[in-house]
């Protein structure tokens, strides 16, 4: 079993040298482990510090190419690269990576494909606005996907091949959330394993402007809602218009049965628009249904191709790069426990 543990890293030259050195690289059940460092653009001495730090592979966007993007390309080249369990971790030095050994264990034991490290945000030296928004993205999230307990927007997860795979990210802001609903829709089971992390002091290389990451994580969760659960989203918006129409529809017809519809026409204008909009947007779900089962069956025509991709790279014995969406291991629903 080989195991890369991912860094995406953006100006980190004052911390990435003690996330590379914390990786342990003695581990039961793993015969090898790397460091794979993914330079988004930085403008400091990032790079230089990961190769003097011991990374075993640095790979540059040549520009910044933003989170989401430098997270599914790390993915990419983790996996061309042979590994069977993927470990993501913040450069930051947010997270402890001599817990990794935990956060594989459930890979190891075929538990799960996917664990997330979760915070333990009690007691965590954190400011006040991002704590609160962490927890209130957890408590959305966890009721959207039905996965209690699990930390949505932390980075520190392990992947399994089949997983690491699967996985796609269409946002250009962040993976955290998008790729929670991309699993739960493959039918992977998300495994919650409790880590203590540690306070960063310096700013968040993501949240610039905390109003602006609160726009931008909201438009994420709601176009993967809409994009990986249409019928939920669609279908309950029809029902509710449908329902709201009526109730002035149903008072009309009432009125005019008892000889007191006269000058109560705008009761039946209203229902009837609420109930031709309703089922409008019904429909509308159930086409958009149709639509994400042609994307399951174009997943599963691309994972073959990439997985001919990578059986080419292995023989050619270097990596090489390849489509970025596929796999769909099952149908069943996936999954989700706090271990």
């Amino acid at each position: 079993m080989k195991l890369i543990v991912t860094i995406p890293a953006l100006n980190e030259e004052s911390t990435i040298a003690d996330v590379i050195r914390e990786v342990p690289r003695v581990i039961p059940g793993i015969e090898r482990v790397e460091v794979l460092v993914l330079d988004d653009g930085s403008t400091d001495a990032t790079v230089a510090a990961s190769w003097s730090a011991g990374a075993d592979h640095v790979v540059s966007n040549g520009r910044n190419r933003g989170l989401a993007f430098t997270f599914q390309r790390a993915l990419q080249e983790a996996v061309s690269r042979g590994a069977d369990i993927v470990v993501n971790t913040d450069a930051d030095n947010h997270y402890d990576q001599t817990r990794i050994p935990d956060l594989i264990r459930p890979i190891l034991d075929g538990e799960a494909d996917i664990v997330v490290g979760s915070r333990v945000l009690k007691g965590l030296k954190m400011k006040a606005a991002n704590k609160h928004g962490n927890q209130l993205a957890n408590l959305i999230l966890q009721r959207l996907l039905d996965i209690d307990g699990i930390d949505v927007s932390s980075g520190y997860r392990a992947y399994s091949r089949g997983a690491a795979l699967s996985l796609n990210v269409f946002s250009g802001h962040t993976y955290t959330h998008e790729t929670l609903f991309s699993a739960i829709d493959r039918g992977l089971t998300v495994i919650s394993v409790p880590l203590a992390a540690r306070a960063v002091d310096r700013p968040s290389r993501l949240i610039s402007s905390l109003p602006r990451h609160v726009w931008r994580a909201g438009t994420v969760v709601l176009q993967s809602f809409l994009r990986y659960r249409p019928f939920q989203a669609y279908g309950a918006v029809g029902m509710v218009l449908f329902a709201a129409g009526l109730v002035p529809f149903s008072r009309f017809l009432y009125l005019y049965a008892t000889g007191g519809a006269g000058g109560h026409v705008q009761s039946l204008v209203v229902g009837a628009a609420l109930l031709l909009f309703g089922t409008q947007i019904f429909v509308m779900g159930l086409l958009a249904t149709a639509i994400s089962w042609n994307r399951r069956l174009l997943e599963d025509a691309l994972v073959r191709v990439k997985e001919v991709q990578l059986s080419q790279a292995g023989r050619d014995e270097k990596p090489r790069e390849f489509a970025t969406v596929v796999p769909l291991r099952r149908r069943t629903s996936g999954r989700a426990k706090v271990a």
